[in-house]
């Protein structure tokens, strides 16, 4: 972690990555991550220095079929949550994401559950061609789509700057969240304080 003599600097080859920001996802909807809507007011100023520096900045989707393979009906551990075009998979109307900003849809078929934005999208290959090196990563949740996006990231080569006080856990198991802090970190990622970054 940086000290705060040392900011942490952005540069041109860095992009953001919002992971999941669904109504489905925030206290009351169908799925709602505990405090999760206590992160948007912090994406909301990554997403604010990002678009200043015009730098690229993604936002990931569940966007499920009607039966997708994770719901309980068809024996996987969710209820139904972020099914494609409902309001649920919406993202929050709190959240500043800019028209510029990248949609990632995942997960968007009935046998194929996907906790990760690289699962079956072009999201590397897309990041890859625009130049990105490292990615800075917030969202719902930390122990599920957080963690395992960030897996895939550093599988793929990515740089990783994870935003710990912009995302939370489901925490199923007591201390899930904190696990995969731990586990993102022994990958490589780079945690960091939101006042810590500066601009390019």
């Amino acid at each position: 972690m940086q000290t705060p003599d040392q900011p942490l600097r952005l540069t041109s080859t860095d992009a953001l990555l919002v992971i999941d920001m669904q109504v489905d996802f925030l206290p009351g909807g169908k799925l709602g991550v505990p405090d999760g809507d206590a992160v948007i007011e912090p994406i909301n100023g990554l997403l604010a220095l990002f678009a200043g520096q015009d730098l690229p900045i993604y936002a990931s989707r569940d966007w499920h079929p009607a039966n997708h393979c994770s719901f309980a009906q068809r024996g996987g551990p969710w209820p139904p949550h972020c099914v494609a075009e409902s309001p649920g998979a919406a993202f929050s109307e709190r959240l500043a994401l800019p028209a510029s900003a990248v949609i990632v849809s995942k997960a968007d078929t009935e046998d194929v559950d996907a906790y990760s934005a690289f699962n079956g999208t072009e999201l590397a290959a897309h990041l890859r061609g625009h130049g990105v090196q490292r990615l800075v990563v917030c969202g719902l949740a930390t122990d599920y789509c957080v963690l395992n996006t960030v897996i895939d990231a550093r599988a793929n080569g990515f740089e990783v700057l994870i935003a710990e006080e912009a995302m939370r856990a489901v925490d199923v198991t007591p201390g899930d969240g904190e696990r995969a802090i731990a586990r993102m970190r022994g990958l490589g990622a780079q945690s960091f304080r939101l006042g810590e970054l500066a601009p390019v």
